[in-house]
C-alpha cells in the first residue's frame, strides 16, 4: 500500500515511442472525461524570476476520476497528481531542452503519492497528442497538401513522430525556425519519417500555400500580426500560444481545450479578450467539437489554442507507469515513508 515508484526518462521514452497510437487514444478520452466533468482541474501556478521574466517553473495540479460510474478515462483506476514543468528558454544557448518535468502521481484513497516520472517526455506526448487531434478534428482528415512548421524543438518533433505514427500524409512540409540549424535537421528527422521536407529561410516562404501550421516556438510575446496571414480555411495550430496578435485570433474560428485556462497567461486567446472585451470568436472546446456540440465554417481560419491540461499529463503518465511495471522498467524505493502507521 505504500510502496514508491521512480520511473526515468529513458523507458518513459522508449514505451512512448512504441506506444503512440494508445497514448493518442487515451488523450482523446481524457478530453471527453473533462467535458463530462469527471477532473478536477485548476488553473496552473506560475513560479517566476525578476530577475529572468522568460523563465518559469509551472505547478498543474489535477485529478481524474475513475472509469465506470465515475465517468472517467475508460481502463482507468483514477489518479490525481502534479506535473512540474520548468520552461528555461535560455537552456537552448547551453544545447539542453528548454523543458524539464516530473510528475507525482498521488492515490485518491489515501493522497498518499505513489510514483514520480520524468514527465518531459510525457508532457512533449500529450502536447502532440493534442495538437494532432486537434488537426484531425479542424481540417477534416489526417492529410494535408503542405504542413508548415514554424519552430524547430522537441515539441514540433514530437508532433511530427505523431502524425507519422498516425499516418497522416503530407505532400510537403517546410520547416522554419530563427536557427536554420535547427530548423534543417527538424526537416532531415521529417524525411526520416518518410515524408518530403525542406528547411526554409523565412517565415513567409514556410507559411505560403500551407493549408495547415503548426506553431511551436518559445515566443513570449505576439508577432504574427498581419491581417492576410492566413486565409479561410486554414487550420493553424497555435501549440505555442503566444505567437498570433489578437486582431488575427478575432478574425477567425477559435477553438481551446478549455476555455476558462486558456484565457490567462498572456496567451493569443486571452489577448483578444482583453482587448475586445467579449468572446464572440471563441466557438468552443475541441471535445464539443468531438461531440459535433461545435461546428466551425470555412469562412474564416480555423485555429486551435490547447492550453494544456494537467489531466492529460495524469492520464497518460499513469498509462506509462502500468506498462513500464508490466516490462519490469520502474525502481522501487524500499521505506520511502517513514511512518505508515498513525502511533
Amino acid at each position: 500500500m505504500f510502496s514508491f515508484q521512480v520511473m526515468g526518462g529513458k523507458p518513459v521514452r522508449a514505451i512512448i515511442e512504441a506506444g503512440r497510437p494508445e497514448i493518442f487514444a487515451r488523450v482523446r478520452e481524457t478530453y471527453l472525461a473533462h467535458h463530462r466533468g469527471a477532473t478536477v482541474n485548476p488553473n496552473s501556478y506560475f513560479l517566476r524570476f525578476p530577475d529572468r521574466p522568460e523563465a518559469r517553473i509551472i505547478a498543474l495540479p489535477a485529478a481524474l476520476r475513475p472509469d465506470g460510474d465515475g465517468g472517467g478515462v475508460a481502463g482507468g483506476s483514477g489518479v490525481a497528481g502534479l506535473k512540474w514543468i520548468g520552461s528555461f528558454p535560455g537552456n537552448l544557448a547551453r544545447n539542453i531542452p528548454r523543458a524539464s518535468a516530473v510528475l507525482l502521481l498521488n492515490d485518491l484513497e489515501t493522497g498518499y503519492p505513489f510514483a514520480c516520472l520524468e514527465a518531459a517526455q510525457i508532457s512533449a506526448a500529450r502536447t502532440a497528442a493534442s495538437a494532432v487531434l486537434g488537426a484531425e478534428q479542424l481540417h477534416g482528415s489526417r492529410g494535408a497538401a503542405r504542413l508548415a512548421v514554424v519552430g524547430a524543438g522537441v515539441i514540433s518533433r514530437n508532433v511530427l513522430e505523431f502524425f507519422r505514427a498516425l499516418d497522416w500524409t503530407f505532400g510537403e512540409i517546410a520547416v522554419h525556425d530563427t536557427v536554420a540549424e535547427y530548423a534543417k535537421k527538424s526537416a532531415d528527422h521529417a524525411q526520416a519519417l518518410g515524408y518530403r521536407a525542406t528547411a526554409s529561410g523565412s517565415l513567409d516562404g514556410a507559411l505560403d500555400g500551407a493549408d495547415l501550421v503548426l506553431l511551436a516556438t518559445t515566443a513570449a510575446t505576439p508577432y504574427l500580426t498581419a491581417p492576410d496571414t492566413f486565409s479561410a480555411g486554414q487550420t493553424v495550430l497555435n501549440i505555442s500560444l503566444r505567437d498570433l496578435g489578437p486582431e488575427l485570433i478575432a478574425a477567425s474560428h477559435n477553438v481551446l481545450d478549455d476555455v476558462e485556462h486558456c484565457l490567462t497567461a498572456g496567451t493569443s486567446p486571452h489577448l483578444a479578450v482583453e482587448r475586445y472585451g467579449h468572446r464572440d470568436f471563441i466557438d468552443g472546446t475541441l471535445a464539443g467539437l468531438l461531440l459535433g456540440e461545435v461546428r466551425l465554417g470555412s469562412d474564416r481560419p480555423r485555429i486551435f489554442s490547447p492550453f494544456g491540461l494537467g489531466v492529460l499529463d495524469l492520464a497518460v503518465g499513469l498509462e506509462v507507469l502500468r506498462i513500464g511495471r508490466d516490462r519490469g522498467q520502474v525502481q522501487d524505493v524500499p521505506d520511502f515513508f517513514a511512518e505508515v502507521e498513525r502511533w
